[in-house]
This record gives structure tokens, sequence and C-alpha cells, in this order.
């Protein structure tokens, strides 16, 4: 059976400005360390400089493993939801979002599950059956991929949300559904660099 494995991971921890800080860096190190046991063919990584600088942190621990860039892990907002769709919680965060800034959302949320979100093409650039790929990327487009896995309605992205470096992996198959083999696990951090990027709270 072909099957293709995404190893989906958000950047390290970054500043105000967008940088990798160096708690960013060793988290990245410490995923890369992690990934080294497994046969990854590709690391990908959104355009933005901190999802850039922890895709090259990892991939010191892979060595001969190819990296690039991928425009579809761009940080966006994958669909914005109607009113009733909403959670409270969440009310009031997409006011600011006019029609052109969600469909352009929504277009790169298409293009990423149309890249990403299958069995490997043979005969795409840097893919092959079997692939195992690392996407270094952001909470959203995460989310956006494990509700498409979970073939759950498009508003139920929302709060699925990812910790700086932590690791969600998906399986595909032909002709079967996806499998969801882990979501936000942060066991390679020590407690010290768990889950930052996530809201205060009271965490096991």
């Amino acid at each position: 059976m072909t099957t293709r494995r995404l190893y989906l991971t958000r950047h390290g921890a970054a500043d105000a400005f967008g940088e990798l800080t160096d708690a960013g860096r060793r988290q990245a190190g410490l995923l890369g360390e992690r990934l080294a046991g497994l046969p990854v063919d590709a690391v990908w990584h959104s355009p933005l400089p901190r999802a850039a600088a922890s895709a090259h942190e990892l991939a010191r621990h892979l060595p001969d493993v190819p990296v690039a860039e991928a425009a579809e892990l761009v940080d966006h907002v994958p669909y914005v939801p109607s009113a009733a769709e909403t959670p409270p919680s969440w009310a009031g965060f997409f006011d600011g979002y006019d029609d052109t800034e969600a469909a352009s959302g929504r277009r790169l949320a298409e293009a990423l599950i149309a890249r990403f979100a299958k069995v490997s093409d043979p005969g795409a650039q840097g893919t092959r059956p079997g692939a195992h790929e690392v996407l270094v990327t952001h909470a959203y487009p995460i989310a956006w991929l494990v509700r498409h896995a979970l073939d759950a309605p498009p508003s139920r992205w929302l709060g699925l949300n990812s910790a700086n470096t932590a690791l969600t992996v998906i399986e595909y198959r032909d002709g079967l559904p996806p499998t969801i083999v882990m979501f936000n696990d942060m066991s390679h951090l020590p407690p010290d660099l768990r889950w930052t990027g996530f809201p205060a709270g009271i965490r096991p």
C-alpha cells in the first residue's frame, strides 16, 4: 500500500518581530534530534522567517535531507466562520477580515490540501510514494490539515492549537481515510520549553 507521512510542526518560539528566540532554536534542535532516526525525505517550511529558521535548525540533525520553501505553508486564516459557527470565545476575532481577505485565506487553504493532504504523486518534484515529509508551519495550517483529515466541518479548525515545535503526524494511504497518528506531542521538549505559543493556563 502506498503511504505518505506528514510530520507537522509549528515553528519554534519567536519574538514580537517574528524572529526565532534562543528558546525557539533549542526547541527546533530538539525536534531535529527526535526526527533524526526517521527516513525523512524532505523538510518543507513556510516563507516566514521564524518557520524557515526552525526548519534549518532542525535539519542540522538530518544530513543530506533537502530543505525547501512551500508557499502553501504560510501563516493564514483558512476559513472565516459565520456568526452561527463562531464559538463565544472567538467572538470579535474575525471582525477585521473582509471578503477579499477571507477568500485569499480560503484559496491558500485549498492549495495546502491539494499539495500535501494526499498520497504522494510519484511525478511531483521532491516527493515519492511512501514519502516521509516534515512541514514546518504555523498553528492555523496545522489545525486545517487535522480538521481535513478528520473530515470535520470547516469551522472545526478553531481551537486546534499547536505548541511551538510540538509534533503532529498524519498518514495518508491509498483508498483509506487519513490517520491522525499523534497530535501536539511535546515529549522531546523539557518542561520549561513545553506549551509555548499557548495561552496561559494549567498544563499537564
